[in-house]
C-alpha cells in the first residue's frame, strides 16, 4: 500500500519484517510471533547493565510492533502512511471512531484531492517540434545517367518545419484556460496561429469548450466542442467550427461516438463535413502486451482502409515493435518500427515507411517528457531496396553505438550519483540501525546456543554461515566490492522446530540484520546442516523463503 506521505518522510521501521510476519498476518500469527521475541528480548533475562539496557530498548520497539498491528484501526493507518502516519498529524487526518475500511477510503479519497492540487499548480505545459528533412540525392543521384552526375557531396536540406506549445491554466476547481500557437514553414513559406480555449467542466459526466484562433494564414477561428459520457461505457464528443477567410466563412462539423466493447477494447465512429468530408469507423485494442488497430475511412479526398499491431515487451526498457499497412485512392503504404525507453522521462523510436508513390521515409521521434521532437527524413520518391535497408540497420546500427557509449555510461554515472546521495542522507539511520543489529546479535547468543544443542540432538536444522548484502557475480562486475553482513546468529535464532520461515518483507528489517549497502539489490546466501546434509540457498531481499525447501545440495567433501 502506498504511503501518502512524501518518500523522505516514510521510515524505515518495518514492522512486519520485524516480527517476521506477513502482512495479511492474522491476530494469532502477530501475537505467537510477540511471545517469541519477548521470550528473547525480556530485559529480566540479562544481568548484565548494558545488555539489560539494550534489551530494553529492543523490547519496546516489539512491544510497539505488536501494539500498531494488533489494533486494527491503528494497523490501517500505518499500512497507508507509514510510521509516521501514527503520529498527531496522522491521526488529524481521520478519526479514531472510524473503521479500517473507511479509513482507506477517506485515504483514497483525500490522495484524489492531492493530485487534484498538484494538477492545478502546474500548468502542464506541452509542446513538438517537427523538422523535415529531403535526403532523396543520397539515393535518387545514382538512378541518373553517369554523364549526368554533379560530383561533391550530396545535397541535403531541411524543406519543413513545425513548432507548437500549448499550457494549461487552472482558473477554477471547474474552469481551465488553455493557450497553444504554433509556427509553420514549407519551402520557405510559412505561418503561425494562436489559439485560447476555455473549458468548464459541467459535471461528473462531461465538460464543454470555448476555442479563439487567429492567424496570418486562416484568418480568425470560432470553434466549440463538447464533450457527454452517455452510459458508463459509451461516450461521444461534438466539435463545430467557423474559420473566416478572404474566400469567406466555412464552417466544419466533427462528431466521435465511442463505447468499450470489452475491458480492452473500444469502438469508434467518427463523422466529419466541411472542407474534408470523411465517414471513419475504428476498432483499437490495447492490453498490456498489445495494441491493434483497424481503420476504414470514406471521405473526399482520403478514402482508405488501416490496419497496425505493436507488440510490448514486458522489459524495464518498455521496447515496443509495431508494424502497419495503409491502402486507399493514394496508394499503398507500409510501416514497421521500434521504439525504447532510453532514459527516466526519454523514449525514443524509428519508424521505416515505405509506399507507392511516396517512396522510402524514415522517421525518427524522441519523447522527453511532454516534449516531442519529431525527424522524418525522406530518402527517396522510388523503392530502391538500399534505401529501405539503410533505413532499417542505419537507426539501428547508432542507437547501439550511443547506447554502448553514451547512454550506459550517463545512466550509470547518474545512478551513482544518487546511490551515493542516499548513502549521505540514510548514513546516521545506517549507524543507528547496525548498533541495534550488534546489540541484537549479542542478546541472542544465548538463545541460540540453545537452539543448536536442540538442533543437533534432533539431527535438524544448523546455520552454518549466512550473509546478507551485495554479492558480485558477475565477471563483468568484478572491480565491484561484495557488500555483505554475517546474520548467521540472527537466522539461527529464526529457527522453530528444524525450520527458518521468512516472509516476503525485506530482510534487512529483521532482527540482528541492517541495510549493508542501501539502494543497491540485496541477497541473502544461507550455508546449512539439515539431518547431517550441508545445502546452499540464495533468495533475493524481498522473496519469501523457507529452509529446507528449494536448496543446492553440498558433497560433504566440498
Amino acid at each position: 500500500m502506498a504511503s501518502a506521505l512524501d518518500d523522505d518522510e516514510i521510515s524505515n521501521d518495518d514492522y512486519y519484517s520485524l516480527l517476521n510476519v506477513r502482512r495479511e498476518a492474522t491476530q494469532e500469527e502477530l501475537k505467537a510471533a510477540y511471545r517469541r521475541l519477548c521470550m528473547l528480548y525480556h530485559p529480566d533475562k540479562h544481568r548484565d547493565p548494558e545488555l539489560k539496557r539494550q534489551a530494553e530498548a529492543l523490547f519496546n520497539l516489539v512491544h510497539e510492533a505488536y501494539e500498531v498491528l494488533s489494533e486494527p484501526q491503528a494497523r490501517a493507518i500505518y499500512d497507508i502512511y507509514g510510521k509516521r502516519g501514527l503520529d498527531v498529524d496522522g491521526w488529524e487526518v481521520v478519526e479514531r471512531k472510524r473503521s479500517p475500511a473507511e479509513i482507506r477510503e477517506e485515504y483514497e479519497r483525500l490522495q484524489r484531492e492531492r493530485e487534484e492540487r498538484r494538477l492545478q499548480q502546474r500548468t502542464n505545459p506541452k509542446g513538438s517540434i517537427s523538422v523535415g528533412i529531403d535526403a532523396t540525392d543520397l539515393f535518387d543521384r545514382y538512378e541518373e545517367d553517369y554523364e549526368d552526375m554533379v560530383g561533391g557531396v550530396p545535397h541535403i536540406e531541411i524543406n519543413r518545419m513545425h513548432i507548437s506549445q500549448s499550457i494549461e491554466a487552472p482558473l477554477t476547481t471547474k474552469d481551465t484556460a488553455i493557450l497553444s500557437g504554433s509556427l509553420s514553414t514549407h519551402n520557405g513559406n510559412g505561418g503561425g496561429t494562436i489559439n485560447l480555449a476555455l473549458r468548464r467542466v459541467t459535471s461528473t459526466k462531461g465538460w464543454g469548450e470555448v476555442e479563439l484562433g487567429a492567424g496570418d494564414t486562416h484568418g480568425p477561428l470560432f470553434g466549440m466542442k463538447i464533450f457527454r459520457n452517455l452510459t458508463p461505457r459509451c461516450f461521444a464528443t461534438a466539435q463545430c467550427g467557423l474559420q473566416f477567410s478572404s474566400r469567406g466563412v466555412r464552417p466544419g462539423v466533427t462528431t466521435v461516438l465511442a463505447r468499450h466493447l470489452d475491458k480492452n477494447t473500444m469502438g469508434y465512429l467518427q463523422w466529419r463535413w466541411g472542407i474534408q468530408s470523411s465517414m471513419n469507423t475504428s476498432v483499437v485494442r490495447d492490453t498490456k502486451s498489445s495494441h491493434f488497430t483497424v481503420a476504414v475511412q470514406l471521405g473526399i479526398p482520403h478514402t482508405f482502409m488501416m490496419m497496425s499491431y505493436q507488440y510490448k515487451f514486458q522489459d524495464e526498457d518498455q521496447t515496443k515493435i509495431k508494424g502497419s499497412v495503409k491502402s486507399g485512392f493514394f496508394g499503398t503504404v507500409v510501416e514497421y518500427g521500434a521504439e525504447r525507453k532510453i532514459s527516466r522521462h526519454s523514449v525514443v523510436g524509428a519508424t521505416v515507411s515505405v509506399g507507392v508513390p511516396q517512396g522510402v521515409s524514415l522517421k525518427i521521434k524522441l519523447n522527453r517528457a511532454s516534449q516531442t521532437y519529431f525527424f522524418p527524413i525522406h530518402l527517396t520518391d522510388q523503392l530502391l531496396p538500399s534505401a529501405v535497408f539503410y533505413a532499417t540497420v542505419g537507426p539501428l546500427v547508432f542507437y547501439l553505438a550511443i547506447q554502448q557509449l553514451v547512454i550506459r555510461p550517463y545512466v550509470r554515472a547518474q545512478k551513482e550519483q544518487e546511490l551515493e546521495k542516499q548513502r549521505e542522507s540514510s548514513a546516521s539511520n545506517i549507524a543507528k540501525k547496525k548498533q541495534e543489529a550488534e546489540a541484537a546479535v549479542l542478546l541472542m547468543q544465548e538463545s541460540v546456543r540453545r537452539i543448536i544443542e536442540a538442533e543437533e540432538s534432533r539431527m535438524g536444522l544448523i546455520i552454518l554461515n549466512a550473509w546478507y548484502g551485495k554479492f558480485v557475480t558477475d565477471n563483468s562486475r568484478k572491480h565491484e566490492r561484495a557488500k555483505v553482513i554475517d546474520v548467521t546468529v540472527p537466522l539461527q535464532c529464526l529457527v522453530k522446530d528444524s525450520k527458518l520461515i521468512l516472509t516476503e518483507a525485506s530482510k534487512s528489517g529483521l532482527p540482528g540484520f541492517y541495510d549493508p549497502c542501501v539502494g543497491e539489490e540485496k541477497s541473502l546466501k544461507v550455508l546449512y546442516q539439515f539431518r547431517g546434509v550441508m545445502h546452499q540457498v540464495l533468495s533475493g531481499d524481498t522473496e519469501p523463503l523457507r529452509i529446507p525447501k528449494q536448496s543446492h545440495r553440498i558433497d560433504s567433501d566440498t
